[in-house]
């Protein structure tokens, strides 16, 4: 049995992690999800829930996004059951060949030790233009 992990320890193993799916996955509780509600906005989708979903979702990241790797990690806010950190993403979406440039936001819900819950919330300009680079044209702001 490992040893305990606080939220703030979770989030902190979960980032360093992303690319090791299989460390990644012993983070969860049996029945955690992550959710990235705003990309149902672009009908992507937006929520992994169980072991399994997670899994397949954490073992598509380095493949989606070469050189995926979470950098200028603050953590915000730290209590017993949860978290909230930002934490910053600079790499190339494989579809298109666009640089991905995102800010995160996540609060990360604890029980036992392990991940019930990881919520994000991601700028969705900037996945418009990483993998919709027409529709982002077209955006009224001016986008560079």
């Amino acid at each position: 049995m490992g040893t305990f992990k606080t939220p703030k320890e979770l989030l902190l193993s979960y980032l360093e992690n992303i690319n090791n799916p299989e460390i990644a996955i012993e983070l969860f509780a049996d029945d955690a999800a992550i959710e990235l509600p705003y990309l149902n906005s672009l009908g992507m989708p937006w929520q992994w829930q169980g072991r399994d979903a997670i899994y397949n979702f954490l073992k598509d990241v380095p493949e989606i996004f070469p050189g995926f790797e979470f950098q200028n990690i603050r953590i915000l806010i730290d209590t017993p059951d949860q978290t909230f950190g930002e934490y910053d993403v600079r790499c190339t979406t494989a579809a298109t060949g666009l640089p991905y440039h995102q800010a995160y936001m996540g609060r990360l819900e604890a029980v036992n030790g392990k991940i019930k819950l990881l919520r994000e919330a991601l700028d969705m300009v900037e996945v418009a233009k990483s993998f919709f680079p027409q529709a982002a044209a077209n955006l009224p702001l001016k986008l560079h």
